[in-house]
């Protein structure tokens, strides 16, 4: 049991500062049963304190751990987070806390975290969370669904989200479920992709003419043909308090998974949408590495809990995964071996 006596300290303002230290923080000290404190929360942003998707995470960690927690209210600069027992599992409709931030959560982000802590618990869990399920610059539900939960499966880590109502921005409406079974985590090599496998993309759509999914598809389609990525297509219409598009497309191969989002704007036509979809997963693929330089960030804490050795190649070290490694190094005295510079590709070794 940890005590206040023996917390782990945290400088929140380390490396990129932002939220994936906080949500690392946290799922560690939920996974290793240690304390921690964390102060300057969120200080390399230019919104610090505590956000509302840490609330939510702390608020679901807390009940699976048992966990006292002193500082947490929305836009504090320090937080102190002390779980009394290894994960219990979770079998709850996470709610959204009364915050100042006026704004909902990424589903996607919060549960995501909370995946290796559900999996390890030996227990079955099943939670849900209302928010942002579609948003710019961050987690959208067709990534989160297909490229990282099918990344996780490789690991040996079963989860099974769905999407009960799409949220397009931080106004919210959203809303994940997400099913986790006890997972036996077992390291991966992925030092050489392989072959490919599959090309696919997901076009989700909400309060526009189809017309106007179908012009991404024939654009994406096209694109694929000349590049040789004959990609298997979906177009899912969601509902939505607010239109909005959103295209996902990725690419498995034997030993690796990787692709990218676009999300639609006013004035911005479906086919730059696509496009800029399109792009960023040629850029990975040309890249030659196993993972895209956003999934890294979200495999990393389960390759450090797995059984064995994991490899796995980045087509960019971004300065959070950095930080990412930096805060599980406060944890444990694991072996994580990074070659390369961030903004370059890289190769990543995690030895237990």
């Amino acid at each position: 049991m940890a005590t206040t006596g023996s917390l782990i300290l945290i400088d929140g303002s380390h490396g990129e500062g932002g939220g994936a230290l906080i949500r690392t923080a946290l799922v560690m000290a939920a996974l290793t049963e240690q304390g921690v404190r964390i102060d300057n929360v969120r200080g390399g942003t230019n919104h610090p304190g505590i956000d509302v998707e840490d609330l939510v995470l702390i608020q679901g960690l807390a009940t699976a751990c048992a966990a006292e927690t002193v500082g947490l209210t929305a836009g504090s600069n320090s937080l102190s987070f002390i779980p009394t027992r290894r994960s219990a599992g979770l079998k709850v409709a996470l709610d959204l806390p009364d915050n100042k931030l006026d704004r909902s959560p990424n589903a996607n982000v919060v549960l995501n975290a909370l995946l290796p802590v559900l999996a390890r618990s030996g227990v079955y869990s099943q939670v849900s969370l209302g928010g942002e399920t579609y948003g710019g610059h961050s987690l959208c539900y067709d990534y989160f669904a297909n490229v990282t939960v099918g990344a996780h499966r490789q690991f040996g880590l079963y989860a099974f989200p769905d999407q009960e109502g799409a949220g397009f921005g931080r106004e919210g409406g959203g809303e994940v479920t997400m099913e986790v079974e006890p997972s036996h985590l077992q390291g991966v090599d992925w030092s050489k992709r392989g072959e490919m496998l599959a090309a696919r993309a997901v076009i989700a759509i909400a309060e526009l003419p189809m017309t106007v999914a179908h012009r991404g598809l024939a654009h994406l389609t096209n694109l694929g043909i000349h590049s040789k990525l004959p990609f298997e297509i979906e177009i899912v219409g969601v509902d939505s308090r607010k239109p909005g598009i959103c295209i996902t497309t990725w690419v498995e191969f034997e030993n690796g998974i990787g692709g990218a989002t676009s999300m639609g704007a006013k004035g911005v036509r479906v086919e730059a949408v696509a496009q800029a979809a399109f792009e960023d997963t040629l850029e990975w693929i040309r890249s030659d590495c196993s993972v895209d330089a956003y999934l890294a960030d979200q495999i990393l804490p389960t390759a450090v809990f797995a059984e064995g050795t994991t490899i796995f190649s980045v087509s960019r070290l971004t300065k959070r995964f950095l930080t990412i490694v930096w805060v599980i190094k406060q944890f444990l005295p694991i072996h994580i071996t990074v070659r390369g510079s961030e903004g370059e590709p890289g190769e990543i070794t995690v030895r237990r």
